[in-house]
């Protein structure tokens, strides 16, 4: 296999985007000590390569076997232009490692003057204490002990030393989340851990389970008659849905092909799907922000797959296939995507798609306007917090939808320009529909 972690070791940027370029890849993996790619560039220094990996969707805040993310190994090597890109990216200025070391502790250490000072600037805290029960400014003397603690004072920090407590046995420690996983395709269904059904919905149903020692979704596949033809189908189907190269899409890391099973496995989501976040009272209150956050990263997710040669199977756009991460990123399901063999011509969810993807054969629609009318159901979703034509069936809504011109109507109190984006993109002929390449620059704009 290519040694990601060498070229990222020794800063071949060349060599490293190639290696992102290929959708299977997983820049989230970690090595024999649990180094993900970030770690290393960000341990070395090359910031070009720091960048690359940030944009392409690299987990900033990944540990390694000793819990340390990569701004613990930026400051201890005195990058500090990495340390600055990394803080930018939202790094956890007081991550603590297995031994109870933020990064300010590396810092004050190894004597970085201006990483400690950016350090406490961003909000590091001088107070936390070590297993030894050491704070960062016990790792300094002098000058620089008595410059961070008036630049805490200056922030208003509470001075009150912060003991230690050893949490690796609570579970709470945060491995890079795809980084065992992205290396198995198949996998023996003897070594799942099934524990709870989660969903059931019409292609499938959905267990939250263990898979060496990582926490699962796996989707066993409703079909109703299991051939040989069917189980060679998804073995060819299913590695085009382990797409780990962008941020907003939730890869099938794995399979189960266990006559008569087909299983599908994702990494497990704890807040669930778009549409229960939005309508099943989770707690999470999606204002404005949140909302065009959502969109955006909805957008950003479609947009690459809409790069990609076109998949098999099928996706289709709607809010229960958007799933939301532990840091409130929207990611696009790929487990459920529709596979050849299943249940053809059946719609499920019509609120969500356009007219013409109603009426017409696929081989006669325009699948990215398709999708393009799915997302401004998606906006209109987000705006109202309402489940579209939620007073009818799904049959009642296909055939008005196809038949008699039912459409969404927008509510007075929507934001204009959200109001027109949703207009622009639900536009009755598909060929004036914009791209999400080209939505996702309002999008940026609105949310600012």
């Amino acid at each position: 296999m290519e040694d990601i972690f060498h070229w990222c070791r020794e800063g071949n940027v060349i060599q490293v985007r190639v290696w992102l370029d290929d959708t299977e890849h997983d820049m989230n993996q970690g090595d024999d000590h649990g180094f993900s790619p970030l770690h290393w560039a960000s341990k070395e220094g090359h910031l070009k390569i720091v960048e690359l990996l940030i944009q392409r969707g690299a987990r900033i805040n990944a540990t390694n076997r000793g819990d340390d993310i990569p701004l613990h190994l930026a400051a201890a090597h005195g990058h500090r232009d990495v340390v600055h890109l990394l803080l930018r990216n939202r790094a956890d200025v007081n991550f603590v490692n297995e031994h109870g070391n933020t990064p300010l502790h590396y810092a004050c250490f190894w004597g970085y003057q201006q990483i400690a000072e950016d350090l406490v600037t961003n909000g590091a805290l001088i107070s936390i204490a070590n297993k030894d029960d050491h704070t960062p400014l016990d790792k300094t003397r002098g000058a620089l002990a008595q410059r961070l603690h008036d630049l805490a004072v200056e922030q208003g920090q509470d001075l009150k030393r912060i003991h230690f407590k050893d949490q690796s046995m609570q579970g709470f420690k945060t491995r890079s989340r795809d980084a065992t996983l992205s290396r198995y395709k198949g996998i023996n269904i003897k070594d799942l851990t099934l524990i709870t059904k989660i969903a059931s919905t019409p292609s499938g149903e959905t267990f939250r389970g263990r898979w060496q020692k990582n926490d699962i979704a796996a989707k066993i596949l409703r079909i109703r008659e299991f051939t040989s033809r069917i189980s060679r189908d998804f073995n060819e189907e299913f590695p085009k849905l382990r797409i780990f190269s962008h941020p907003n899409i939730l890869p099938v890391v794995g399979c189960c092909n266990s006559p008569p099973d087909l299983i599908v496995i994702n990494q497990f989501m704890s807040w669930g799907s778009l549409y229960t976040l939005l309508h099943e009272g989770t707690g999470v209150v999606v204002d404005t922000s949140k909302a065009l956050k959502f969109a955006l990263d909805i957008a950003r997710g479609m947009a690459f797959l809409h790069s990609l040669e076109r998949i098999i199977p099928q996706y289709q756009l709607n809010s229960r296939h958007v799933m939301i991460d532990e840091d409130l990123t929207a990611r696009i399901n790929m487990a459920d995507a529709k596979f050849s063999f299943q249940e053809k011509g059946r719609v499920y969810y019509p609120a969500w798609m356009s007219p013409e993807a109603l009426t017409k054969k696929p081989a006669d629609r325009n699948l990215e306007a398709c999708d393009m009318w799915s997302f401004a159901v998606l906006l209109w979703e987000l705006a109202t917090r309402e489940v579209p034509f939620a007073d009818l069936s799904p049959m009642e809504t296909g055939m008005k939808i196809a038949l008699e011109g039912l459409r969404l109507s927008i509510p007075p109190g929507i934001s204009p320009h959200l109001s027109k984006l949703i207009k622009i993109c639900m536009n009755e002929d598909p060929g004036k529909r914009p791209t999400f390449d080209m939505i996702i620059p309002i999008l940026e704009k609105m949310k600012r």
